[in-house]
């Protein structure tokens, strides 16, 4: 099953490391936990029948939830926006959030098929705020995009609605209150850079004090008996923040190399240095 959002950063490229974590097998009986779903590539390459996934970007996690619950007029309204799709409707469509109160009257169908329609057709798939929230990504150079891909969604929402999947929009500390022993969750959180790099997929941004919680509340579910994976960049701040040295827990990591296509300048575009950490207990 297929992602129905692009997204910049996406773990395509790392699904086959993934799924030699985690796999079907290990998840029988038990719940997996996704609390920066994003696109959701893992999600939907694990198909599994018992989830919990966040995001804090609400618009994200709207939807998913009118792809689950209204698929069909979710199609209609990206097949106008393909219908009319341009570089001037674009930007229009793009501004639609600067003006508050009139964007609190759009329906949630209107909201989703406005988050689709920028995906599918922004630079690479970029979600990007400014500090206000808005969504400020320029178009992308797509000669014909695929704004509906209507196999895609039905295919999406029929696994929402034939499973288990609860859907959050909380911080990611939050999302894992219900993780019991046995329980699989997986952290791919805004990455971490040497010098600067992307962060504004929400306003608030993603700092190392927020990297910090997310190794505290690691440790946490880990002593709780879960199985945790996460996934980042190769940063100096990464590997000492997850070195095991004074724990009860271990943390393995494994280097991986994925390309990056975010840079808009094509010399920065190569393959970089990611890690995948499995922690343990002794």
């Amino acid at each position: 099953m297929k992602a129905f959002l692009k997204w910049a950063g996406g773990k395509s490229q790392l699904l086959s490391y993934i799924e030699k974590y985690i796999k079907l097998s290990k998840l029988n009986g038990k719940t997996y936990y996704e609390p920066f779903v994003g696109g959701g590539s893992v999600l939907f390459r694990l198909g599994h029948s018992n989830c919990v996934i966040n995001d804090l970007n609400k618009e994200v996690i709207n939807t998913y939830r009118v792809v689950k619950n209204y698929p069909k007029k979710l199609i209609l309204k990206l097949k106008e926006h393909q219908s009319k799709h341009n570089k001037e409707y674009y930007y229009q469509v793009r501004a639609l959030d600067r003006n508050i109160e009139e964007y609190k009257k759009m329906t949630n169908i209107e909201k989703a098929a406005r988050t689709i329609y920028l995906n599918k057709t922004c630079y690479n798939g970029l979600y990007r705020v400014n500090s206000n929230g808005f969504f400020n990504t320029p178009i992308g150079r797509y000669e014909n995009p695929l704004i509906c891909d209507e196999s895609t969604i039905m295919d999406v929402s029929k696994y929402l609605r034939g499973n288990d999947v609860k859907m959050l929009s909380v911080d990611f500390a939050k999302a894992t209150d219900t993780a019991e022993s046995g329980d699989w969750v997986y952290f791919d959180p805004p990455y971490d850079y040497e010098e600067s790099g992307f962060v504004g997929y929400v306003k608030e941004g993603f700092s190392h004090k927020d990297l910090e919680r997310l190794k505290d509340l690691c440790d946490i579910l880990i002593e709780k008996g879960c199985n945790v994976l996460i996934s980042n960049n190769e940063t100096k701040f990464v590997k000492k923040l997850f070195k095991s040295d004074n724990y009860e827990i271990i943390y393995e990591t494994k280097r991986v190399k994925a390309n990056r296509t975010i840079n808009s300048k094509t010399e920065r575009r190569n393959k970089v240095n990611e890690v995948l950490i499995y922690g343990r207990k002794k």
